[in-house]
């Protein structure tokens, strides 16, 4: 079973505004909400290519019951820790007739040593034939080092999936992650060295092969992405080009399409291709992956 952490959910209001004026009354012209968060996107994308997975992570308050209850329509298993006090945030996002964009980013409830425990015991039940996605950042009331405690607890027995940035990264590497998905301007921090090519991108995953994680996937937009897998091998693998309509969400797509796709294949070639696939039906749609798209674009990814 593959699950998915996300330790500060939310739920996304987008509106749409003709234009937005400081100190007056800014009407709406349409309305969209999504259930947000990295891991929350990874599930989402698993569930629409058919792949069983479960969203864990903190809910709390009538926000947090809408959020899992809009999981569960889809399919969703949850195993959220629901706690005492506060309400999952709220983040809206408002963008103008010209496509400026203004964001207003709720900071979440409050989660305590005690809720951390509860979270501890329910990752204690994993076990050697699940997969744990560990995914975004963490709010200031949980330490820094979450991601470390996690990965020492469970890395003997459970397949880990990193996708964060910094120190979240780098301090879990030396725990031997099954994988890790920077993007290029991630690993560009990790590595000190610009990433504009899929050279550079394949040094640089060497590098934190090097470093400890067993396969690592570094994600270039439009120019694909690049994995140095487990087995020795270095796989490149080209986007499909047509026209961005959104790139919200689809490094999160490109990891479920991989995860789903060596769940289907144990092959890391062809998970990296439903990985791109998944990705690039995000970056040309206006939600999440499709599934019909993603069929359509998995026949013309092709390996760089």
């Amino acid at each position: 079973m593959i699950y998915t952490l996300t330790i500060n959910p939310a739920i996304d209001y987008h509106m749409a505004l003709i234009e937005l004026t400081r100190g007056t009354v800014n009407r709406s012209a349409a309305e969209e909400i999504y259930l947000g968060g990295k891991g929350i996107n990874v599930s989402t994308v698993l569930s629409t290519l058919g792949t069983e997975n479960v969203a864990m992570g903190f809910v709390a308050g009538f926000t947090g019951e809408e959020l899992e209850n809009g999981l569960k329509a889809k399919g969703i298993k949850t195993d959220f820790v629901r706690l005492d006090k506060g309400m999952t945030r709220i983040c809206v996002k408002l963008t103008d007739e010209d496509g400026t964009e203004t964001e207003l980013n709720a900071a979440g409830p409050e989660i305590s040593d005690s809720d951390i425990v509860s979270l501890f015991d329910k990752l204690d039940k994993l076990t050697e034939n699940d997969t744990l996605v560990l995914a975004g950042s963490v709010p200031k009331s949980v330490d820094s080092d979450i991601y470390e405690k996690i990965c020492s607890r469970l890395f003997e027995k459970v397949k880990i999936a990193v996708d964060a940035s910094g120190e979240l990264l780098t301090k879990v590497l030396h725990f031997h992650p099954w994988l890790v998905k920077p993007n290029n301007y991630e690993a560009e921090e990790i590595c000190g060295k610009k990433i504009d090519s899929h050279k550079s991108a394949e040094d640089c995953a060497v590098q934190l092969r090097a470093m400890g994680a067993m396969n690592v996937i570094i994600s270039m937009g439009e120019k694909g992405a690049v994995l140095a897998a487990q087995d020795g091998n270095v796989y490149r693998i080209t986007a499909p080009r047509l026209k961005v309509v959104n790139s919200v969400g689809s490094g999160d797509s490109l990891l479920a399409g991989f995860l789903s796709g060596y769940e289907l294949t144990s092959d890391y070639r062809e998970a990296l291709r439903y990985g791109i696939a998944a990705g690039s039906a995000t970056a040309f749609s206006k939600g999440l992956c499709n599934r019909g798209l993603f069929e359509d674009l998995l026949s013309m990814v092709q390996y760089g």
